[in-house]
Formats: C-alpha cells, sequence, structure tokens
C-alpha cells in the first residue's frame, strides 16, 4: 500500500503521552508539513505556534479545560502544543486552519510522533487572557483559534480504528 495512504488510515488521536519531549527534527518537519497545506486561494491565512515550554503549555490547558467546565488536562501531558490560528478575515479561514491541523496530524504519524486535535482555541483565543497571549507572542491581526494539535510520544497501544460506518460513501456517475 501506498505509505501516504498507509498513514492516513493508521494514525489516530493518542490521548495518553509520556513526558519526553519531541527532537526538534521532528517538530520542524511537523511544522514545515502544516505550511503546505492547501488554503483558500493560496492566501495562507493560518499560523502556528508551536510551544514546549511547561509554564505555558499549562496555562494554555488550564484555560482550555475553563472552557470545559474541568480542571482535568485536555492536552493529556503532551508535551507540544502547536496553536493554529487563522485570519479572520479570510472567508475560509476555518477551512484553512482545519486542514493544516490535518497536515500537523497525519504528518507526525508518518514520522512517528503521536497528536490530537484538541478543540476550545477559539474561546480561549477569544478571552481577554488569550488576547493577551497573543500579544505576549507578538501576534498582531485578527486571528481567531483553530485547534490546538498536541504532539508527543504515547504512553501505551495506539488506538485501535473503529469501524467505519455504512454509507459512509456515494458515487455518481
Amino acid at each position: 500500500m501506498n505509505e501516504v495512504l498507509k498513514c492516513l488510515k493508521e494514525r489516530r488521536s493518542v490521548r495518553k503521552y509520556r513526558s519526553e519531549q519531541i527532537k526538534d527534527s521532528e517538530l520542524e518537519q511537523i511544522l514545515e508539513a502544516g505550511t503546505y497545506a492547501p488554503t483558500g486561494m493560496g492566501m495562507q491565512s493560518p499560523i502556528m505556534v508551536a510551544v514546549q515550554d511547561p509554564e505555558t503549555i499549562a496555562k494554555l490547558s488550564k484555560m482550555n479545560a475553563a472552557v470545559m467546565g474541568v480542571t482535568s488536562d485536555p492536552f493529556y501531558g503532551a508535551p507540544t502544543v502547536i496553536v493554529v490560528l487563522a485570519d479572520r478575515s479570510r472567508g475560509t479561514y476555518v477551512e484553512d486552519g482545519s486542514l493544516v491541523m490535518g497536515n500537523l496530524m497525519n504528518a507526525a504519524y508518518s514520522i512517528g510522533v503521536d497528536s490530537c486535535w484538541i478543540h476550545r482555541a477559539k474561546e480561549v483565543f477569544e478571552s481577554e487572557e488569550g488576547q493577551a497571549l497573543l500579544k505576549e507572542w507578538s501576534i498582531e491581526g485578527d486571528y481567531i483559534g483553530i485547534g490546538h494539535c498536541i504532539l508527543g510520544y504515547r504512553d501505551g497501544e495506539l488506538p485501535k480504528a473503529k469501524p467505519r460506518k455504512e454509507n459512509y460513501i456515494y458515487i455518481v456517475k
């Protein structure tokens, strides 16, 4: 089977990570893959913020958990979080950012790094605290949170795929 198709079929969301940080070379490859995601009219509306600082990750985790109304870690102990934001002025910003998230997760799996898409980035970065973080990171513009791509090495087995639903595909000729 083609290696790309194999990765697409085998990649799973991982929700338990070892504390070991991913290699810089792996992070660079994953981020580069994100820059090659298709975007509406090639306008490249998304940006990515790679966070490996434990204090910042803890802050982001706490903010994300607050949106959910829980105190548990929604990042499952992952040592790297890539925040994907997109320029709200582009009509395709949600789709653009979502394609970046997909590229990040698929690229990660292809090089032996596990991942999961964690939602609530929109709410986190619409908050005053989230806006302050963007300012601290020198990010200017009308950016909206699309997702948090958590990265690391899984602690345990890769989750099994759920059976594919019936009537997933319709072909019209």
